[in-house]
């Protein structure tokens, strides 16, 4: 029988890509989040420290009242697959080989002692690890609204494993089938991405952002160069076109020659090609995620699905895969990447190991994913009158609210800071850039002048729950903003000639300025949109705001994109939102009660401004 004592397990992630922590007491998630968000290092890989401090903070517990620890992965399995594959690969593989051995002689061989230094000391007891993919299944069964559900997997490689099936059913998943390294389509798409000269674990997004704007003309001669494709998506790549496996590149130079010439320079001009390539890697992904969802179904005659792992966060997929109905419903959790395995391996041995009993939720049990850091009025004040910046403090929030929804209207850039901070990549709603998607030149702008990226990347529409179905081609929550729909028709705009020719212009900056719909700056090139449904109940405030927007001008839609610039994690405290508030041209800052005009602060000098930008590290 499960013990009546609150047992509490911390999780962690580290030493690859976005380090978090996670603390889980009797199957509850008390806090989750993201090292980088502390360090200010964008993708911070190292030990999160400072994540398990908040962790453990927020929970009120001392590292010794810690009942396990789970670390999500088995890091003696990792490293026999890097000394099999260097094997298999000398001499080619040596010189990667002999890059990562420092970090793994001296840490990661020795986690455990690593984490009962990292806790002072003072946590003696079990440290367990599950396997990476158990790990992400964990992340995506145990918080789902399901009693039952299929669970896929898939992300670039854990241990061995590339994708995973498996069952979850209650308190327990079991996994039935795996896709074994180097055969992945994770990292397949991420050899796109490398190809098309965007940084790999992190320019996925700018992939998937790409694809709308090309034609699938290399889905064919992918499917029959690259991949062996079975009917169940089991896949095996044709390694003689990749280098990932012992090189320091991730295609090799056969790669070239079938796509026409070397990888894209990050700084050069994104091409046709480019763009066809990002249609074409885009299409494939999407066949094999729906084979592989039809042979879940098939294996474990479920209802439901869950997905986690790096490529559950394709959003684009993710929709064409609900479209499809091979399922009745899917669930993806915020955190699906790496970071939420932290999360993931916490739920493992919560319920799969110590037997805690699990009540699904009808929404899901992630509290609407803010569960990192949440400030005072007190604590925000002291940063406000240390810099002495001026400011209004608003005692009435509707008050608050009705200025900042009428400040949005006018065409002003919020910067918005409420609550907790958001466990994922996503920002949703507590550490937001919010606009107008009305405003045909807001994408631009915020794209250009206050995010600092590549203005063909598309935003999200943040979207009352109740009026989503009216807007988009939806009829389910989208909480954690990780599907694509397709704006409705009544909506959109018709293309005069003058804008169709402009579609074919070779320059994206003309492309991406086509008006498409009556939201323009969430309508993205093929007329979707990457939509956010929110309620009161997982956003409280921000779902407050839209409805206050709505009253004012019958639109109950906003534009939401992550506080940050290019380069930068999203904000964590009040100073962060602060800097990255005056180094760009956003025109209002709400820290919580609070409200900050840029035209009522002092000019910045173009030293300090300049000294800003280079510390978000720009790249």
């Amino acid at each position: 029988m499960p013990s009546s004592k609150p047992r509490s397990i911390l999780g962690i992630s580290a030493y690859f890509h976005d380090s978090a922590a996670a603390l889980v007491t009797d199957g509850e998630v008390i806090a989750a989040a993201q090292e980088e968000r502390f360090t200010r290092k964008k993708h911070d890989a190292a030990f999160p420290a400072r994540a398990v401090e908040y962790c453990l903070r927020e929970a009120g517990l001392a590292p010794e009242k810690i009942d396990h620890v789970a670390f999500y992965e088995k890091p003696l399995l990792k490293f026999d697959r890097l000394l099999d594959t260097v094997v298999a690969s000398v001499p080619a593989g040596l010189r990667s080989f002999m890059m990562a051995m420092p970090l793994w002689i001296k840490q990661k061989l020795h986690l455990p002692r690593e984490i009962r230094r990292a806790l002072g000391g003072a946590f003696t007891k079990r440290i367990v690890f599950p396997s990476h993919h158990e790990s992400h299944a964990a992340s995506a069964f145990f918080p789902s609204p399901f009693d039952e559900a299929a669970i896929l997997t898939l992300d670039g490689v854990g241990e061995w494993d590339t994708a995973s099936i498996g069952m979850g059913r209650g308190g327990k998943i079991e996994m039935l089938k795996t896709l074994r390294f180097p055969h992945s389509l994770g990292l397949l798409y991420s050899a796109f991405t490398y190809f098309c000269g965007f940084r790999v674990n992190s320019g996925e997004y700018k992939l998937m952002g790409l694809a709308p704007y090309g034609e699938p003309k290399y889905a064919g001669l992918i499917r029959r160069e690259l991949i062996d494709l079975k009917n169940d998506g089991s896949l095996r790549l044709n390694m003689r076109h990749f280098n990932f496996a012992g090189g320091l590149t991730m295609t090799s130079r056969s790669f070239d020659t079938l796509f026409g010439g070397p990888p894209r320079k990050p700084e050069d001009t994104i091409t046709q090609r480019e763009m066809d390539l990002a249609a074409s890697i885009q299409s494939v992904t999407t066949e094999i995620v729906l084979r592989m969802a039809r042979h879940a179904k098939a294996l474990t005659g479920v209802r439901h699905l869950c997905l986690a792992g790096g490529v559950a966060l394709n959003c684009v997929t993710n929709g064409e895969l609900l479209r499809a109905k091979i399922f009745d419903d899917i669930w993806i959790p915020s955190a699906a990447g790496d970071a939420g395995g932290a999360l993931g391996a916490a739920m493992f041995v919560s319920h799969q190991l110590l037997g805690t009993p699990r009540l699904p939720k009808k929404s899901d049990s992630l509290k609407g994913a803010l569960l990192g850091p949440k400030f005072s009025d007190d604590e925000i004040r002291i940063v406000l009158e240390a810099r002495a910046l001026p400011h209004r403090h608003f005692a009435d929030e509707t008050e608050l609210l009705a200025e900042t929804a009428r400040a949005i209207s006018e065409g002003s850039v919020v910067g918005w800071f409420h609550g907790r901070m958001e466990f994922g990549p996503r920002a949703l709603g507590s550490r937001s850039i919010l606009g107008d998607p009305r405003n045909a030149e807001m994408q631009a702008r915020m794209n250009v002048r206050i995010k600092f990226r590549e203005s063909f990347r598309p935003f999200a529409p943040s979207c009352l729950a109740e009026d989503a179905a009216h807007w988009f081609d939806l009829d389910r929550e989208s909480p954690y903003m990780l599907l694509v729909a397709p704006v409705r028709a009544e909506h959109r705009s018709a293309l005069t000639e003058t804008q169709r020719a402009a579609m074919r212009d070779p320059d994206l900056r003309t492309r991406v300025n086509v008006i498409r719909s009556t939201l323009p700056a969430i309508t993205h090139v093929d007329f979707s949109a990457r939509v956010q449904t929110v309620s009161e109940e997982r956003n409280g405030r921000y779902a407050r705001l839209i409805r206050e927007f709505k009253r004012q001008t019958g639109c109950g839609v906003l534009v939401n994109t992550s506080f940050n610039v290019r380069g930068e994690p999203i904000v964590c405290t009040p100073e962060d939102a602060v800097r990255c508030f005056l180094a760009t041209d956003m025109d209002l800052l709400v820290l919580e009660n609070f409200i900050l005009r840029k035209s009522e602060q002092a000019p910045m000098p173009e030293a300090d401004h300049t000294r800003h930008l280079q510390d978000f590290s720009l790249d």
